[in-house]
């Protein structure tokens, strides 16, 4: 009878993220051959995938498509998540000198991984990871320790701009939630019907003090939008397919 009293009890005081909310699949083809991180638009994986749109508002007031306009793409191999974003911007903006200093309020992709689809939170823990990605490819998210951290190893990034449009093409590597700091990790081999938890969003400031807006790619229900630093239930699923 106590056994069954403590169950229940864990079950009610169980925390409401620990569940995936976001149900949305997004199927991801494989690419054949492997794409160029150069920045550019012209690999074969590039021409089949189809665009996704980087636009429900997170933070921030209302913009315009003249300030700020965003679409991805995806697809993968059994070494790394590929993505191509597209960005319309009218200001490019880089205020923070020191890449761990208020990084969120720079100009910058923000790539969000749960390679395990489980959901659930991730703020101080490596449940998922929440990918800042500078103009200059600094690469910061926050340690178990509660501090910013660099993982520039992480995923290789090129950026190429034409007047206000900007093309980022990256290899994202993938961990595990038991990722340890400051030893060798190794990335997780992707395959076939595999499941990952995704979000993308882009933090835009034209020049001022704190970003002025945060386009995600998912829609999130409530007040609170600015929840996927925290909360890997919000992000959408990948499945893999060939």
């Amino acid at each position: 009878m106590r056994y069954l009293i403590l169950i229940t009890v864990l079950t009610l005081i169980k925390p409401s993220f620990a569940q995936k909310i976001n149900q949305r699949v997004t199927e991801v083809k494989k690419a054949v051959p492997l794409p160029l991180i150069d920045g550019r638009l012209d690999d074969d994986c590039w021409y089949d995938a189809k665009w996704h749109n980087l636009d429900q508002r997170w933070l921030g007031d209302d913009y315009s498509k003249k300030d700020f306009a965003g679409r991805y793409k995806l697809s993968w191999s059994k070494d790394a998540l590929y993505l191509l974003v597209e960005i319309k911007d009218d200001v490019l903006f880089d205020q923070q000198p020191d890449p761990l200093q208020r990084w969120w309020d720079d100009d910058c992709v923000e790539v969000f991984i749960d390679e395990d689809n489980s959901g659930g939170d991730h703020q101080y823990n490596y449940n998922a990871f929440a990918y800042h990605i500078a103009l200059d490819y600094n690469i910061v998210d926050l340690g178990p320790d509660r501090e910013p951290r660099l993982y520039n190893d992480h995923i290789k990034v090129k950026r190429r701009q034409k007047n206000n449009t900007s093309v980022w093409e990256m290899a994202i590597h993938l961990y595990r939630d038991d990722y340890k700091d400051d030893v060798k990790n190794q990335p997780v081999y992707l395959v076939r019907n595999k499941r990952i938890g995704f979000a993308l969003a882009y933090c835009d400031n034209d020049s001022s003090t704190e970003r002025e807006n945060f386009i995600g790619s998912e829609v999130i229900e409530g007040e609170d939008k600015n929840r996927g630093w925290i909360d890997a239930g919000i992000f959408g699923t990948l499945l893999l397919v060939d």
